[in-house]
C-alpha cells in the first residue's frame, strides 16, 4: 500500500468505529494484565465469563496471592491451559509485589520480565492502560496485515515493525484495536466477508468474496476444511 492508501485504510476503519476498545473486561491495570495473560489461545468472551466472578474478589496482586493458586484455578478452569496460566499469574503477582510495590510497570522490558507476559501481552497493557502507541500483533492482526498488504511479515515481530513504520497519525493510538476487530468480525480466517468490508478497494487479497455464500454452501465448505 502507498502512504496515501494506508491513511485512507485507517480513516475508513475510524469512521466505522471511532472509539475502538479491547473486548476484555477489567476494572484496573492489574486486572487487565491478568485478563490478557489468560486470553492466550482463548477467546475474549471465554475469558470474560471466567473473570467476572474472579475480578469481583481480586483487585490487586495481594488479593491474588491471598486467593491462592487453587482458588484461581477454580475460577478459570474453563479457559484453555488454565493450570499453566494460573501458575504464571501467581508468580507475576508475587513479582509485582516484590519488584514494583504491587503496581503494574509501564515499560516493555519490565512487563516482559514478568511470568507469562510476552511481547504481545505487554503491548496490549501499554496501549490500553497507559496510552502508548504500541501494536500488539495477535493472530487477527497478523492475518490482516499480511492479507491486505498493509504490513506483511513472516513473524509477528516483523508485522509489528512494519506497523510501527507505516501507521500514520492520528491513527497510531487505536490502530491495533481496529485491526483486531476487523480481523475478528470482517476479515475472518476461513471466510473473509469482503462484501461488507469498508477497505475492500484498498486490500490486496485475491480472490475477494464479494457475495455472502448461501448458508448450506458455507456449511459444506467449513465441513470440508475441518
Amino acid at each position: 500500500m502507498t502512504r496515501e492508501q494506508i491513511f485512507d485504510f485507517f480513516r475508513r476503519l475510524a469512521e466505522a468505529d471511532p472509539d475502538p476498545q479491547t473486548e476484555l473486561e477489567y476494572g484496573n491495570t492489574f486486572q487487565l494484565l491478568v485478563a490478557v495473560v489468560l486470553s492466550a489461545q482463548a477467546t475474549d468472551a471465554g475469558v470474560n465469563k471466567a473473570t467476572r466472578a474472579l475480578f469481583a474478589e481480586v483487585k490487586t496482586p495481594g488479593d491474588m496471592l491471598a486467593l491462592g493458586e487453587d482458588g484461581l484455578k477454580a475460577h478459570i478452569r474453563t479457559i484453555g491451559l488454565f493450570n499453566a496460566k494460573a501458575a504464571n499469574v501467581m508468580i507475576l503477582s508475587q513479582q509485582l509485589v516484590d519488584r514494583h510495590g504491587g503496581e503494574v510497570p509501564e515499560t516493555l522490558d519490565e512487563l516482559t520480565a514478568l511470568a507469562g507476559v510476552g511481547r504481545k501481552t505487554a503491548n496490549v497493557v501499554l496501549n490500553c492502560a497507559f496510552g502508548a502507541e504500541t501494536f500488539a500483533v495477535d493472530t487477527h492482526v497478523f492475518r490482516v496485515g499480511n492479507r491486505t498488504g498493509l504490513a506483511r511479515g513472516k513473524t509477528p515481530e516483523a508485522v509489528e515493525a512494519k506497523l510501527h513504520k507505516r501507521v500514520p497519525q492520528p491513527f497510531r493510538r487505536n490502530a491495533h484495536h481496529w485491526l483486531i476487530l476487523h480481523g475478528r468480525y470482517t476479515c475472518k480466517a476461513r471466510l473473509p466477508e469482503c462484501w461488507r468490508c469498508p477497505v475492500i478497494e484498498l486490500c490486496a487479497f485475491r480472490p475477494k468474496v464479494l457475495e455472502r455464500p448461501a448458508r448450506r454452501a458455507v456449511g459444506k465448505k467449513l465441513g470440508a476444511a475441518a
